[in-house]
């Protein structure tokens, strides 16, 4: 196993030991991932006894909704793609102050992902959520989240760059004056590095969400990018390559900020996840506005 298929291996793994799923769900998740069973096995049974459930992040405060206003409506589009149509979740801001393509958890284009996609339109940031799986079908076509991830794992991992290009030429073409930024979660964060590592000299702004950094990645190539990479203190798989993004950040020469949220654990910012920690997602958005309001126009 390789780059991202080892990545969204590792997912179910870390889930399995955090006592998120049964070893059996586990076992079934890893099978669609092309692991077979006398691996998986003993994969999960270097985790020992799972955990018996998710404590309550610390710091979560009282607060339980998403972080971020109300979202503006998010309408399903299709633009050209390199090979094809795309398809993408679009929310346009009333008066953009620039606009955000947002990529996705390894579930594909959910609810959640296009309800980020509004909350960004109702701070001032048009966005458009990009679906992966757009040449599979779409997202909408998978019924199991579990076979969405099976199928990102399976794709060409060559494919995905040229599509957010894609994207960003959409952005461009629908707010042509603004500057655009690119924000991603868990493989959509590491997707915002891959992009990064690619080169794209259109891009304003970047903000991985928890990220994986791809080995070697250069940054040279992305030198208007200003990056905001956010990181969740008991993520020790991602932050495995924390280090290695800083210096990469550093040689490249691109204004940055590293920031590390205590007491939270990867994901803290899916609302509709096990992991959500409402204080730290709620200081994660506004510190991703004001990152923005300083960095795009």
């Amino acid at each position: 196993m390789a780059g991202i298929n080892e990545y969204l291996t590792s997912e179910v793994v870390v889930d399995y030991a955090d006592g998120l799923i049964t070893r059996r769900e586990a076992l079934r998740r890893l099978s669609l991932l092309g692991v077979g069973v006398a691996v998986a096995a003993t994969m999960l049974a270097a985790c020992g006894s799972p955990g018996g459930s998710t404590p309550t992040p610390a710091g979560s405060g009282s607060a339980t909704g998403p972080a971020g206003p109300s979202p503006l409506p998010a309408q399903a589009i299709t633009f050209p793609g390199p090979r094809g149509t795309l398809q993408g979740a679009w929310a346009a801001a009333a008066e953009p102050r620039g606009s955000v393509l947002v990529i996705h958890e390894n579930r594909g284009l959910t609810d959640h992902i296009r309800s980020v996609a509004g909350r960004l339109a109702a701070s001032g940031y048009s966005a458009l959520a990009v679906d992966l799986l757009s040449e599979e079908g779409g997202t909408a076509r998978f019924t199991d989240p579990a076979e969405a991830t099976a199928a990102l794992s399976a794709a060409a991992p060559t494919r995905f760059v040229p599509d957010l290009r894609a994207g960003i030429d959409e952005l461009l073409r629908r707010v042509p004056a603004k500057s655009p930024a690119a924000m991603g979660f868990c493989f959509g964060g590491g997707m915002v590095w891959q992009l990064l590592a690619a080169g794209e000299p259109r891009l304003r702004a970047a903000v991985p969400f928890y990220g994986p950094l791809p080995d070697g990645a250069d940054l040279s190539g992305s030198k208007q990018a200003v990056v905001l990479g956010i990181y969740a203190e008991d993520d020790a798989r991602v932050n495995a390559s924390r280090d290695a993004a800083r210096a990469a950040l550093q040689k490249a020469g691109l204004k940055h900020e590293i920031v590390t949220y205590p007491g939270v654990n990867h994901a803290f910012f899916n609302d509709t996840g096990q992991r959500y920690a409402p204080a730290a997602a709620a200081q994660a958005y506004q510190r991703v506005l004001d990152w923005f309001a300083a960095n795009l126009s």
